[in-house]
């Protein structure tokens, strides 16, 4: 048989009788073995095998100022930045300035305004679902591939992690926990999440969790030796800025909501290192490729440092959409670390992770990002002469307007088609240099036009809601996705926000329906008219819940409109329809005795009988 050392791997609290008998087999077999310890046992092949694993990181609004190892004097993230030292650092490069868009086109390598998910909520979160993603791609390349996390692509069928090509799903709906359609309650700390589709509790902090989670699956897999992708997209440091005191505590000097913002970065980092730590100990580190990076700028912690640049999440400026960016793999024959300074984008990474890991596109997608292949392994030293496009769907603004963007050459900076900045000279953007180069902002603008004329047409297209299918019935339908209306915190539901919206639904299947409008959630057992008492969290509180003087309900889908009555002991209006098979529209309103309107159903259970 071929000479091979395999490493069995184990801890003192693990010899147990399969143990030992997995270590008689393979010493027996004749194989030259190495012990060393770790939770668990692998018989593994050398390291020198081909096809890699990946390990995808995504911070939630860290900005690129937001490491030590990017100059930042108050915040320190050791593990982070010994990552750095061993990676391929991409120094220039970019994501939308907001969540939902960045994964997007992380997933997809498409521009988000081309993918219908371009706004953290407002009926435009959901991913078309023509669009493969990057999980079917590895799946498609027989992988076994994993989430643990945030995902803010849709919440419903078919727009879920495990409906877009995830093997295991481990997540939260919306935007952040404690989102509208969140388990209720959930405050960071041992909360409910959706796993394989099923809700279950979790015992501990939320993004030790997610790690946990992600390493003990990724343990399995080794032990099964099947290759994975592990997508880990955290919901920290994202508001709100709940975290363990022992995080949080070496940052008391700095403003409370800083130092909790602080800590959290630092609590990711605390787990970068255990994660590095399972990598090393599982023989995993060397052929996996570790990618570390952000989905949009900072927050809370811009003021005190920002790496020199201007701007935050949600805007245009540098600081909105340029993150950090790392990638190591000791396997791959990248060669040394170093910085990259081409201007990249986060759409680059599928075409590039299907060109390392020799993934299959039997049906030919094209992806507006490149392949980065060449960067990384020395055999290019530029890009094209590439112009990038940042442009995403703000909040209660409806369609994005043609010219509310940044295009990117370079290092020119055209902004909103009037504002030009020379990053070479002006990384904090402080000088409109546009009449001193006149000719360089026109062929910025041209390619965006040209760009917008490609864009354009799709952009109020909206994904619908499905409802009545039988991969999810009942489900709920939420504010979140109410067209082009803001409402996705669980914090506007409790103070309750007087606004309305419509979603757009597609009817899977003819029959007979049951729709429940309801001003709090199904878990929440008090009357449609009461309030609620503040939660007191683990370490924060979410304010009393308001009480709403709601005396009629009215549901209307498509040319059906109908209404009843509400008591103060009511806790939901209920009504049955029969309904057509097709696309359509769905709206509520509930009113006072007056007749004037209040707001909508937050929360829409809808069941196909």
């Amino acid at each position: 048989m071929p000479n091979t050392t395999t490493r069995v791997y184990f801890g003192q609290d693990s010899l147990n009788a399969h143990l030992l008998h997995t270590i008689a087999t393979l010493i027996l077999a004749g194989l030259s073995t190495v012990l060393s310890m770790d939770a668990y046992v692998y018989a593994t092949e050398s390291t020198s095998q081909s096809v890699p694993n990946i390990v995808l990181i995504l911070a939630d609004d860290q900005g690129y100022g937001d490491l030590s190892g990017h100059g930042n004097p108050y915040l320190r993230t050791p593990h982070l930045d010994e990552l750095a030292s061993q990676s391929i650092r991409f120094t220039d490069f970019h994501v939308a300035p907001m969540c939902t868009p960045t994964r997007a086109q992380l997933l997809t390598g498409r521009d988000c305004l081309a993918t219908a998910a371009m706004n953290v909520s407002s009926g435009r979160t959901l991913l078309r679902t023509d669009l493969p993603t990057m999980a079917d791609f590895f799946k498609a390349g027989g992988y076994k591939t994993g989430i643990f996390g945030k995902w803010h692509l849709g919440d419903n069928y078919p727009y879920r992690p495990q409906d877009r090509g995830f093997d295991e799903s481990l997540w939260f709906p919306s935007s952040h926990i404690g989102s509208v359609p969140d388990a209720w309650n959930n405050d960071y700390f041992n909360d409910q999440y959706q796993h394989n589709g099923v809700l279950q509790r979790y015992d501990g902090y939320c993004t030790d969790i997610f790690f946990d989670e992600a390493m003990r699956w990724m343990r399995q897999r080794r032990a099964a030796e099947e290759r994975f992708f592990a997508y880990i997209p955290l919901n920290a440091a994202h508001w709100p800025w709940f975290v363990p005191d022992e995080f949080r505590k070496p940052y008391h000097q700095r403003e409370p909501n800083v130092a909790s913002y602080y800590g959290m970065i630092a609590n990711i980092d605390h787990n970068m290192g255990r994660l590095e730590t399972m990598l090393k100990e599982t023989g995993l580190q060397e052929n996996t490729i570790l990618i570390f990076m952000s989905d949009n700028g900072g927050t809370i912690g811009v003021p005190l440092y920002n790496a020199g640049m201007r701007g935050k999440k949600v805007q245009l400026w540098e600081g909105g959409h340029r993150v950090p960016c790392y990638v190591r793999w000791p396997a791959g024959d990248l060669g040394k670390p170093r910085d990259i300074g081409q201007l990249t984008h986060c759409q680059d990474w599928l075409p590039t992770l299907i060109e390392l890991c020799g993934l299959p596109n039997k049906a030919n997608v094209s992806f507006d990002g490149v392949s980065l292949s060449g960067l990384l392994r020395g055999k290019i030293e530029s890009l094209a002469d590439r112009m990038l496009v940042v442009q995403f769907s703000r909040m209660n603004v409806g369609r994005p307007q043609k010219g509310d963007a940044a295009v990117m050459w370079n290092r020119w900076r055209l902004l909103r088609g009037t504002e030009l900045y020379d990053l070479r000279s002006d990384l904090a953007q402080e000088h409109n240099v546009i009449d001193r180069h006149a000719e360089v902002a026109a062929k910025m603008r041209a390619h965006y036009d040209k760009w917008w004329q490609r864009i354009e047409p799709s952009l109020d297209e909206f994904q619908p809601t499905h409802i009545g299918s039988d991969k999810e019935n009942p489900m709920l339908a939420s504010a979140c996705e109410w067209a082009d209306v803001f409402v996705d915190q669980g914090v506007q539901v409790r103070r309750g926000e007087r606004k309305n919206g419509l979603w757009h639904i597609q009817v899977e299947q003819a029959g007979e329906y049951e729709f429940r409008l309801r001003r709090w959630p199904d878990s929440v057992e008090v009357a449609m008219t009461a309030p609620l008492p503040m939660h007191d969290g683990e370490d924060g509180d979410y304010q009393p819940g308001v009480a709403l003087p709601i005396s009629k309900a009215r549901l209307r889908i498509g040319q059906q409109d109908v209404s009843t009555s509400v008591t103060s002991n009511d806790r939901e209006a209920s009504f049955t329809l029969k309904l057509p098979a097709g696309r359509t529209t769905m709206q509520t309103w509930f009113y006072d005795k007056t007749g004037e309107e209040i707001c909508g159903a937050y929360y829409v259970y809808v069941h196909r009988q």
